[in-house]
């Protein structure tokens, strides 16, 4: 089958059938739904760390409520990069009985962490109050996450049988 670039840009040639290529809205239900994803930083010395988060999205961003002390956030500021990874759910019923990975939708993010009590993180107070205890609330650091470039994708807009096949299952999206 032949295409044009722009049909290209859209579609993947997987064996009999044709994988469409993920909109950026359909990327951002998938985050909005999911609640926890792998945060990625550099300490000031260089060293890598991550962790899992829970978080909360909206206006095209990222908050995880992490606590004053934490290596979060003390070593985000220093570089104010990270990389996260949301993993998104597939298979169903079928997830139970066979081993089904997750798909996949990762980035690299811009990352800025506010004290509890900032006045842009407190119009956020009913979504972040879900993620951390009422009595935390007023101590932890928020760290908006602000995605830039490319949305890198595993499994999201292809099947499950899709999802055996690295060149069908990936996709690359601009974040905005």
């Amino acid at each position: 089958m032949a295409t044009t670039g722009s049909q290209a840009e859209l579609k993947v040639a997987i064996g009999n059938g044709v994988r469409r290529k993920p909109s950026r809205e359909e990327i951002w239900r998938q985050v909005a739904k999911a609640s926890f994803a792998v945060l990625s930083y550099v300490t000031p010395n260089g060293e890598p760390r991550s962790s899992g988060v829970v978080y909360t999205s909206g206006r095209g961003r990222l908050y995880v409520a992490v606590a004053p002390d934490s290596w979060k956030a003390l070593h985000i500021p220093a570089t104010g990069q990270v990389a996260v990874t949301v993993p998104v759910r597939r298979g169903g019923l079928m997830a139970l009985l066979a081993p089904i990975p997750p798909a996949t939708i990762s980035f690299h993010a811009r990352a800025v962490v506010h004290p509890a009590g900032h006045r842009h993180i407190t119009s956020l107070l009913p979504e972040l109050a879900k993620l951390v205890p009422a009595e935390r609330l007023a101590d932890c650091r928020i760290v908006e996450i602000f995605p830039e470039g490319h949305f890198l994708t595993y499994g999201i807009g292809t099947s499950l049988s899709s999802m055996r096949s690295p060149a069908a299952a990936r996709a690359r999206v601009p974040v905005s």
